[in-house]
């Protein structure tokens, strides 16, 4: 625990101007990011007599072990780079809302030559239209399926649009009147992106155009006595009003607007937001998050203004936004929300009327959400508390392990021989900081070296990035005791333990690859691999982070230097909770070891040619009907296909003629040989008959 006092600027440092500010922790992970009108009088608030802070404030600045500052010329863009900040590092300490699902949208993809209507979940892309968010998907399906009687736009896949391009006849939609059918050429493609247009705007609330227009030719249908067009035009009509219908009208005809109500208590708070569009409620999504600094129902709607408008522009900024109180400063954000939509955005807290009834039924949901929320975690808390102190107290550990690190080894009676590390934070899964290992420093089957390796190589990119940052003074020596190499001889890149997910970058201040070190290390197996998981340790001098294994056969908790077990009670949530955390890590390891192997039976002579990717693969295969065939080819003739040079061609020639093999293609099913002259057979597909070389999966057991 830090004392602020320790890294308290000096006076006279800080800036009396607006700016946002960044706590970092004793790693330089970001903790916390704030904005400030003045810097100066809003940082003097962290270093005051500590008994004087909110409880959780008072964590943040104790956590923290250094504070930097960015000015700018406006609160408008303190709050943009706050914004900025709080997404790129994911700080701990800020109010960050956590959706509760994934809502789903109506997206019209007017970006493409023939726009499609369709379900669309997660970011959303440039050019395309949504409409929502929608609770449910088939809500969405009801909508769409009442509406193209009267637009019948496309919604089919690209893959069934190409297939029915190609053989000139439409989908089931285009025979039944559900769909103008594009694909064959019933309309233009201009004509299809009016009725696009004419769809959109219809989902934007503007209904009354619509039912006006067919109403008037309904008459006109009627009156020249076409009763059949005019039959049509009344269920169309009655079709749409009955799309309408979904939706209550809650405010007048032109109202655009969204409401945000927040319901909370001392330690957590729920959003909910309402969209109205056209005086009907489009769509409802909610928000729940941890209060982890002293913060005002004010700062939680701004905050809530944040990840809602974030990424938004346009109309997907309401004119009005109604909130149950205003930021301080209000002008900033909603300055910042009119620079987004384009326009004039009002922010304000309504007070009378349709608006404010609407308001309160926002407000009680909000709460009924807050009160499930609760209900559902309330348990999990506790016994996630309770499951960290009984394994501190079985341990013998100074305190609650906060992040558990475990490691497991998997192969194939010696084959692919990979591990994996999983982490686990306050009793939670951290996937992003899962990594997996190929063990690569011997071959063969020997668990406990492979842990050996795994615990070195993962402590050892630990140790470097400490001796980067200065905060490791024995570092080069332990590395050199643990390889036998000096620190700069000792690789620090490593493919196979490339992160899980791109947003991991090793910028100052963000994620990085085995940065952070874990208060336990635990590892699956008993006695001999525990040792192992220590001597690493040891020989990279590393002696503060506990190590224990967990042993499938009596669930027994195995320490270093002990020749007997740790014995937790079957019905301890301490033991739960390692054996949730070593069953993770065999089901990464052994997902990540099937991968491998299955990658391997897959492989063909192709894919030793350095260059070839898998587009002229299949060109190569496309144009010779099989690898025999190609193999038989000259270098003019693999020439011919496009994208093939002479260098190239050479390049496969020579690999093809060193992977030849005598050994016959076998069906290991039915025990006959195949020629792989038969068409469309391409090396390296799932369907490729087994070779003798290569059996497709020896019987043994998976570790």
């Amino acid at each position: 625990m830090a004392d602020p006092s320790s890294y308290r600027p000096k006076p006279g440092q800080i800036p009396d101007s607006p700016g946002v500010y960044r706590f970092r922790d004793e790693h330089r992970r970001v903790i916390y990011v704030g904005k400030a009108k003045s810097l100066r009088q809003r940082l003097a608030n962290y270093f005051q007599d500590l008994s004087g802070l909110h409880p959780r404030t008072r964590t943040m600045v104790t956590t923290a072990a250094s504070v930097e500052w960015t000015v700018v010329s406006t609160e408008v863009e303190a709050l943009q780079l706050e914004y900025s900040w709080i997404k790129e590092y994911d700080p701990r300490f800020n109010v960050k809302y956590r959706d509760d699902k994934s809502y789903p949208y109506l997206a019209v993809t007017m970006n493409e030559e023939f726009p499609r209507v369709q379900v669309m979940r997660g970011h959303k892309k440039k050019g395309v239209r949504y409409f929502g968010p929608y609770a449910h998907a088939w809500a969405i399906r009801d909508t769409v399926d009442l509406l193209l009687r009267v637009f019948p736009v496309r919604t089919c896949s690209a893959g069934v649009f190409k297939n029915a391009a190609r053989t000139g006849r439409p989908c089931l939609l285009g025979y039944i009147g559900k769909c103008s059918a594009p694909c064959v050429g019933r309309v233009s493609a201009e004509e299809h992106g009016e009725l696009s247009e004419e769809f959109c705007d219809f989902m934007a609330g503007r209904t009354g155009t619509y039912l006006r227009r067919l109403e008037k030719q309904m008459m006109e249908a009627a009156e020249e006595m076409e009763y059949e067009r005019a039959a049509r035009l009344r269920d169309d009509i009655e079709a749409l009003k009955k799309a309408m219908e979904k939706n209550a009208v809650v405010l007048a005809d032109a109202t655009d607007a969204d409401l945000i109500a927040v319901a909370e208590d001392e330690l957590e708070a729920a959003v909910q937001i309402f969209h109205v569009r056209g005086g009907r409620v489009r769509g409802q999504r909610g928000w729940v998050t941890d209060k982890v600094e002293d913060v005002t129902t004010g700062a939680l709607v701004e905050h809530a203004l944040q990840q809602l408008y974030g990424e938004e522009r346009g109309d997907s900024v309401p004119k009005e936004v109604l909130v149950p109180a205003l930021p301080e400063p209000v002008e900033p954000v909603q300055e910042w929300l009119t620079e987004r939509r384009g326009s004039n955005v009002s922010l304000r807290i309504p007070q009378r009327g349709d608006k404010k009834a609407l308001m309160e039924t926002v407000e009680r949901n909000a709460q009924q959400a807050l009160v499930l929320h609760k209900t559902r975690r309330a348990s999990d808390l506790t016994t996630r508390s309770r499951a960290l102190e009984e394994i501190a107290e079985a341990l013998d550990l100074d305190s609650a392990p906060l992040r558990i690190e475990c490691y497991d080894i998997s192969h194939l009676q010696g084959d692919d021989v990979v591990a994996s590390m999983v982490v686990f934070e306050d009793g939670l899964q951290r996937k992003s900081e899962y990594r997996r290992f190929q063990i690569k420093g011997f071959e063969g089957q020997d668990d406990v070296r492979s842990m050996h390796e795994v615990i070195t190589r993962r402590f050892r990119r630990y140790i470097a990035e400490k001796e980067r940052t200065g905060e490791w003074t024995d570092g080069e020596n332990a590395l050199a005791g643990a390889t036998g190499t000096p620190l700069v001889d000792v690789p620090l890149t490593d493919a196979t333990e490339a992160p899980l997910t791109s947003s991991l970058k090793d910028d100052d201040g963000r994620p990085k690859r085995f940065a952070y070190p874990p208060q336990l290390v635990v590892v699956d197996g008993g006695q001999p691999q525990v040792a192992a998981a220590k001597r690493a340790l040891d020989e990279l001098g590393i002696d503060d982070i506990a190590v224990c294994g967990l042993a499938k056969r009596l669930e027994e908790v195995w320490v270093p230097d002990d020749d007997d077990p740790v014995v937790l009670p079957r019905s301890s949530e301490g033991l739960y909770l390692l054996q949730r955390v070593r069953d993770e890590a065999h089901r990464f390891a052994i997902t990540y070891q099937r991968t491998k192997r299955a990658k391997r039976f897959r492989a063909g002579p192709l894919d030793d040619v350095p260059g070839l990717g898998e587009t002229r693969k299949q060109a190569l295969i496309k144009h010779f009907g099989s690898v025999k065939r190609l193999r038989a080819a000259t270098i003019e003739q693999i020439c011919e296909v496009p994208g093939i040079g002479r260098k190239t061609a050479e390049t496969i020639a020579v690999a093809l003629a060193r992977a030849a093999s005598p050994a016959p293609a076998v069906n290991t099913a039915t025990g006959e040989i195949i020629d792989d002259e038969e068409p469309g057979t391409t090396a390296g597909s799932p369907g490729d008959p087994v070779t003798t070389g290569a059996p497709e999966e020896r019987r043994g057991q998976e570790t």
